[in-house]
């Protein structure tokens, strides 16, 4: 057996890469706070793996295994996803206006790429208005927090629509994209849930017909057993691997996984939120990013300024455009009050980009979309959450900051 050491890899060695994927890692958030947050780290992580990658520089690369850790780090990115997802937002009068909203954008963005790329394939419109009707809820929430936003009707909007904005690309990837026709690949989606379901009541079973066992994983839950965290990376791998076997995105079975992790902490067992945090955007989360970043090719998106532009637009008008009807003209009990506010809510509703990544990765794999098509949508991705925050953040530059409810 050949030596790892000694294995052929084309391009930079995996550790070099790592090496340089950590230098990344490390230098992003200082930077990010020394420009005041106004450019998100993601961003930063982005941009530094375009331009060390094979496009570019050339000095790392997704080979030896790398792309394994990035993969991990996209499921990872979908479970912490899934478990920041209350299941109360998906429903209530106002979460059936975000579900018909979102649906609403989707048609919009299917008809608008249909009619500016009537040449290309269906299935192609169709993965790029996935992408197009996305929100980046995961990136948002530091972004609302930090602006003292998520306790106050407009954050509470942003979670409503962020929750819809990321499970229902989820959803439309595994189906719409799927080698299967839609009947089928929802049929397959329907057994894919019953199998998360029952994967997510086999601990709850075992905790409530084995009493010590919850004392059991309080005690093992540092030192080197570390047993919550474990289980946590167990079930994580375990509904990956359903997700794979019935030919779905794994992304779905990381997003359940995470909504799965959510129910047994939510009933009193070993928390283990932030260590996982810790594994997540510690290692794995910014090796995605980067990897990811990798594969944009600058000089397709610098070729095509004009797409580029088009697709932040098209963003912008496929998810916040509605967002902004809705919350003015459809009345839910929970409307925002101040046009302020709704330019606001639009624009963190448009800001989207893990999603946008993990369709055009998809899409990509399957041949639905060219690399350079895809390097400049999640330029564009990447754009939104580097413009849309910031101009929401300067538009309520001096609102007072309310924590009562909004109208009911």
């Amino acid at each position: 057996m050949e030596p790892l050491a000694s294995a052929a890899v084309d391009g930079p060695s995996p550790i070099v890469s790592l090496f340089w994927i950590a230098l990344v890692a490390v230098v992003a958030p200082l930077l990010s706070r020394a420009l005041r947050g106004y450019v998100p780290d993601v961003v930063i992580l982005l941009v530094a793996g375009a331009v060390l990658g094979p496009f570019a520089l050339g000095w790392a690369g997704e080979g030896g295994g790398v792309d394994l850790i990035s993969e991990l780090g996209l499921g990872m990115l979908f479970l912490l996803a899934g478990y920041e997802l209350d299941p109360k937002l998906l429903g209530g009068r106002s979460g059936r206006v975000a579900w018909l909203v979102w649906l609403a954008g989707l048609v919009f963005a299917f008809g608008l790429v249909a009619v500016v790329a009537s040449g290309e394939a269906t299935t192609n419109h169709i993965a790029v208005a996935i992408a197009m009707t996305s929100t980046a809820l995961g990136t948002l929430l530091p972004i609302v927090k930090q602006a003292g936003l998520l306790d106050t009707p407009l954050g509470r909007a942003v979670l409503a629509h962020g929750a819809v904005g990321e499970l229902g690309p989820i959803v439309a990837m595994s189906v719409l994209l799927s080698s299967h026709n839609v009947g089928a690949a929802l049929a397959v989606l329907v057994l894919f849930a019953v199998a998360a379901l029952l994967v997510g009541l086999l601990p709850v079973h075992l905790f409530d017909r084995i009493p010590d066992l919850g004392a059991a994983l309080a005690r093992m839950d540092g030192g080197t057993s570390q047993l919550p965290v474990r289980g946590s990376i167990l079930l994580l791998l375990v509904l990956m691997v359903v997700a794979e076997q019935f030919d779905l995105d794994v992304v779905l079975g990381a997003f359940a996984a995470g909504m799965v992790l959510r129910r047994l902490i939510a009933v009193g067992h070993p928390r283990v939120d932030e260590q996982l945090e810790t594994i997540g955007f510690g290692l794995l989360i910014p090796v995605f990013f980067v990897v990811s970043g990798m594969g944009i090719d600058m000089a397709a998106v610098a070729g095509q300024p004009l797409l580029w532009v088009s697709f932040v637009a098209a963003i912008a008008l496929a998810r916040g455009l509605p967002v902004w009807l809705s919350e003015r003209f459809v009345p839910h009990g929970r409307n925002l009050e101040t046009p302020r506010e709704r330019a606001q809510l639009a624009l963190f509703a448009a800001t989207g980009l893990p999603i946008i990544v993990a369709v055009t990765q998809v899409a990509v794999s399957t041949e639905l979309m060219t690399e350079d098509t895809a390097s400049v949508l999640v330029a564009a991705g990447a754009t939104t959450v580097l413009v849309f925050p910031l101009v929401a953040r300067l538009i309520g530059r001096g609102t007072p900051v309310s924590t009562s409810p909004a109208h009911e």
